[in-house]
């Protein structure tokens, strides 16, 4: 792009007549994206009690973020190697087979694999759709992309949950996964029919052997789901766990900053903690309206409404982040935002074992989100600030990674000890329980996030970051 036709660009802005249809269909499929994520969440119960499949329930959360470590880091290398419309129409192929076979499910099995295949496509595309921003707009242009994007994930966590509830409750669940199949199709052919003939190939394709970081990939992937599964072997399923866990660290470690499984100070601890919290609130949320259903007889759709409080919580608190993150330091976010969520966890925990009033647990997970709200985006950041430009690319990947094998991670352990409680009154104790584990931990990465020089600039830009 000559720098004339960067300056009319810029002048006219991501909604302007040269990119408005194709920012119309990244932010959509972002948007469809985070709202089945989110609604999956609130219609998983009444999907297990209709398929019979407590005993696959979080298999089918932590096999589609298994999954999709695998599509980020071969539709990553496949950009780089070339263009874009291949891995991106390749993501999205994936991302909408998977809701069909999920939509269409007869069984439990059916159900979660297609969300393995969901998961492959969700990874790839939300890295395929950066590297259009990176190709198609000017660089004045990304950070309201970004912002874009950024408001395309706040917008489902107030209403997802909550839709998905009344489309489950007055329709059926299936439409939450075939509804959002039918407008994917939609969205991804407004940005397709704008990228042909685009010149989105890299003028300097990467030669780097992508072998050796798929291979790693798909043993995470492997990982998390042998965690998944391990309670399907009765007396062997703490070796399963064990061994599981090795293959987990051993693999993961070429895909993250050296020295994150060790918490070294600066960028490794950053990596590190996101995962421990991401691994606290997501393992303990899906069981939050699990219990409002089951334990106190919510509906689907007032289920919903019992995470939109967290919502809220977290987009106050990443303007908050946003705002004065800088001037509140690290290390008092890191303090603040993990009191927080451990009292929420500590409050879902008390709820479940005392039988307390439901409106206990939906005003405390209004703290989880909060904590959250503090300390994700300013993670974001961080990670921005520790990198250079030839960086930049692994370690926004290595956050990614982090956040989807500490969740798939602690939603398999988290699911095998419930699993293990079913028919006592000790499941939804022990889960949130062993989110405050994770919570209480991510202290030590926390206190050793160090400081890189943050802009207020790029704060701003990452403050409602999901």
């Amino acid at each position: 792009m000559t720098s004339r036709s960067a300056v009319d660009a810029e002048a006219s802005g991501v909604w302007g007549a040269r990119f408005v249809w194709v920012t119309v269909g990244a932010v959509a499929l972002i948007f469809l994206a985070a709202i089945q994520s989110l609604a999956v969440t609130t219609v998983m119960p009444v999907v297990s009690a209709d398929l019979d499949g407590d005993r696959l329930y979080a298999v089918a959360f932590a096999g589609t973020l298994a999954t999709s470590v695998i599509g980020m880091v071969a539709v990553g290398a496949w950009c780089d190697r070339g263009g874009v419309l291949a891995p991106l129409t390749t993501s999205v192929v994936l991302f909408v087979a998977g809701l069909l076979i999920a939509g269409l499910a007869l069984t439990m099995p059916m159900l979660v694999a297609g969300r393995l295949v969901q998961g492959l496509g969700t990874g790839g595309q939300t890295v395929a759709l950066y590297v259009v921003v990176a190709r198609v707009y000017p660089s004045a242009l990304h950070g309201r992309v970004f912002a874009a994007f950024s408001a395309a994930w706040v917008v489902p966590s107030l209403i997802g949950p909550f839709l998905a509830g009344a489309v489950t409750e007055f329709l059926h669940w299936r439409w939450v996964f075939l509804g959002v199949a039918a407008l994917t199709v939609v969205a991804f052919a407004l940005v397709i029919a704008r990228l042909h003939g685009l010149p989105l190939r890299t003028d300097e394709p990467a030669t780097t052997r992508i072998a050796p970081r798929l291979a790693c990939a798909v043993a995470v992937a492997v990982g998390a789901l042998g965690l998944s599964l391990a309670g399907e072997l009765e007396g062997w399923a703490w070796a399963a766990v064990a061994a599981s866990v090795v293959v987990i660290a051993l693999a993961s470690r070429p895909l993250l900053p050296r020295g994150t499984l060790r918490a070294a100070r600066g960028l490794p601890s950053v990596v590190l903690m996101r995962g421990l919290i991401a691994g606290a609130l997501f393992g303990a949320e899906i069981y939050v309206p699990y219990l409002l259903i089951d334990g106190y007889g919510f509906s689907p759709t007032w289920a919903g409404l019992g995470l939109t409080a967290a919502a809220l919580a977290w987009a106050a608190a990443a303007d908050v982040q946003g705002r004065y993150g800088d001037r509140i330091g690290n290390t008092r976010i890191t303090l603040a935002g993990t009191a927080l969520l451990v009292g929420a966890l500590v409050a879902a925990a008390a709820t479940a074992l005392l039988g307390l009033h439901p409106a206990v647990l939906v005003a405390g997970w209004g703290l989880a989100g909060g904590g959250m709200g503090l300390m994700y985006p300013r993670l974001t950041v961080l990670t921005l600030a520790y990198s250079t430009p030839q960086n930049q690319g692994f370690n926004s990947s290595a956050l990614s990674i982090s956040d989807a094998v500490g969740s798939a991670s602690s939603i398999a352990v988290m699911g095998l000890v419930f699993t293990a409680l079913v028919g006592t009154d000790a499941g939804f104790p022990a889960v949130f329980g062993i989110a405050v584990l994770l919570a209480v931990g991510a202290l030590i990465p926390g206190l050793r996030l160090g400081h890189a020089h943050e802009a207020p600039r790029t704060e701003r830009q990452g403050s409602v970051t999901q």
